[in-house]
């Protein structure tokens, strides 16, 4: 089990392909939920609301569980599944891709519009930023004031993230960690109590 995935930056990665006078707008997000999927698709159907296909594909989640493909219309598995190819073969995740098609008149075939959705999403994920992400965990201690500097050393030690603190006469925090060490920051703080 590794603790890294890829994904893609906040900026949008736009691509675009033409066969026999049809169009092919590309169009590659960051998503963290299926909200955020519905939300976009929501936006392209009103802002492309003369196109005559608005298909699409996404993945979610760092393992790659959650996942979709849509043709929109179009013949089964010729452009929902062919930009998804895209996604797998690049292992994105936490991406949505939009392809709007603007019919030109010719019918592609089967093979041309899986070749068309293909090279579409292809050229949205080159014009994206793709980056490496650590899945975090996220570790929550319970201690009692007298040990924040104990507490507080681990913490510049192991440089995991504060997500939150209060601090009363039983003080919490919250440290968000990469995966793999958060077995090893939960025991370091454990063992506090017992020392």
């Amino acid at each position: 089990m590794t603790d890294e995935y890829r994904t893609i930056t906040a900026t949008i990665g736009e691509g675009y392909y033409t066969e026999k006078r049809s169009k092919f707008l590309a169009f590659a997000h960051h998503v963290d939920n299926i909200d955020q999927v519905k939300l976009l698709l929501a936006e392209y159907r009103k802002k492309y609301y003369d196109a005559r296909h608005v298909c699409y594909a996404y993945m979610l989640g760092p393992a790659r569980e959650e996942f979709r493909a849509n043709d929109d219309g179009e013949p089964s598995s010729t452009a929902g599944k062919p930009i998804l190819g895209q996604i797998n073969s690049n292992e994105l995740t936490d991406i949505l891709i939009v392809v709007v098609r603007y019919y030109g008149g010719v019918n592609l075939g089967t093979s041309g519009l899986i070749v068309a959705y293909r090279e579409a999403a292809a050229d949205a994920i080159a014009h994206a930023t793709i980056e490496t992400r650590q899945v975090e965990e996220i570790v929550t201690y319970d201690f009692p004031y007298v040990m924040m500097n104990d507490v507080m050393r681990i913490v510049k030690e192991m440089q995991p993230r504060i997500v939150s603190q209060t601090y009363d006469n039983t003080c919490q925090i919250s440290l968000s960690i990469r995966q793999s060490e958060a077995g090893q920051l939960r025991q370091r703080l454990e063992k506090l109590s017992f020392e």
